[in-house]
């Protein structure tokens, strides 16, 4: 599998975004959303911050009903612990380090981004006062569907907004309820019906595994159906979810999805889906077509991470655009035909 990563990479990092207040500090750029628009590619990425800390103080920024305000924690209080660098837990419960908001990347090349000065979408309800994450595209008669996670201490939702040129946006609302992530809307119906991939994650039994809806509209999904399961023996051994927008290929709805396993290692996959019935896969691939090599992809704030949530495709190539051990956005080619012939039927 030839992979060409872009020699301009990391394409956006954490000095190139602006933060959104002074008394923030951008910490991570990374998982992007991708669409071409008048010209351009436009990355939509998820855009983290944290309150500017010190020897002796943590400050996390959270969205309350009068703004988003900042909370501190000492570093020394026993009651607090904060040995994972992305959560802090207290007595009252856990809360993120930094709060995520979803900020805009133009180019002409694909290769050279300029960074809008400000967010397009920012944290302004209670299901997002943790943040939001994770944006993927689809365009559908020339509309803009923006489906992401919206973070909140009542769990993972995802919401839905729209725009038709990236530069004013209507939030709908949440589409998939507590506990859910990894949205993928198709760019067509089919059947006569919308078609989302999606990953509940149930505390109770079962795996982060990949499921299938079906519905009228973008609001209302039903006919939910699983799709795809964890490998316990394999490198999608911990969790599966979706990843770019499903690409249409004469042989099926091609999806290239994300996958970790038990030491946390996120790599690319791909599974092909019938064309007039996703939720019934075609073939499947043994092994990852993506793996964290590169330095900036084993190296950051979550180290050994590739992680897509968009990509362009031009005749047989595919551009990935990917957050980089969560920490900056790169890119890489890649053939949709090769891609095609490392997947087997009969898994």
């Amino acid at each position: 599998m030839n992979i060409d990563r872009y020699p301009e990479n990391p394409l956006v990092t954490p000095t190139d975004v602006p933060p959104s207040r002074e008394d923030l500090e951008v910490v991570c750029v990374f998982n992007a959303g991708v669409a071409r628009y008048g010209g351009e590619v436009i990355l939509l990425m998820r855009v983290a911050e944290r309150g500017t800390n010190d020897s002796s103080v943590v400050r996390v920024p959270v969205f309350e009903s009068s703004g988003l305000c900042i909370r501190e924690f000492d570093r020394s209080d026993p009651r607090n612990d904060f040995s994972d660098p992305r959560i802090i837990k207290t007595p009252e419960g856990i809360l993120l380090t930094t709060i995520s908001h979803l900020r805009i990347a133009r180019s002409t090349d694909g290769r050279h981004f300029t960074v809008d000065p400000k967010p397009a979408l920012f944290p302004d309800r209670e299901s997002e006062s943790f943040g939001q994450e994770d944006a993927r595209i689809t365009e559908i008669d020339g509309i803009y569907y923006i489906h992401y996670k919206s973070v909140s201490p009542l769990g993972i939702c995802v919401s839905l907004a729209v725009t038709r040129d990236f530069e004013a946006f209507e939030k709908k609302g949440i589409i998939f309820g507590p506990e859910n992530t990894d949205v993928c809307i198709l760019p067509e119906k089919v059947g006569g019906r919308y078609v989302a991939l999606h990953r509940p994650v149930s505390g109770f039994a079962g795996s982060p595994n990949m499921w299938i809806a079906y519905g009228p509209d973008l609001m209302s999904w039903g006919d939910h159906r699983f799709l795809m399961e964890v490998n316990r023996q394999s490198w999608d051994s911990e969790r599966v979810g979706g990843g770019a927008i499903p690409i249409k290929t004469d042989g099926g709805w091609l999806e290239i999805y994300h996958a970790a396993d038990f030491k946390g290692r996120y790599c690319l996959g791909a599974v092909l889906l019938d064309l007039d019935e996703p939720h019934k896969i075609i073939a499947r691939g043994k092994e990852p077509i993506f793996v964290p090599e590169a330095v900036y992809e084993t190296t950051g704030f979550v180290p050994n991470v590739v992680f897509t949530c968009g990509a362009l495709v031009d005749g047989d190539s595919v551009s990935i655009y990917y957050g980089a051990a969560d920490t900056v956005i790169a890119g890489a080619d890649m053939s949709i035909s090769e891609i095609l012939e490392t997947l087997d039927a009969r898994l």
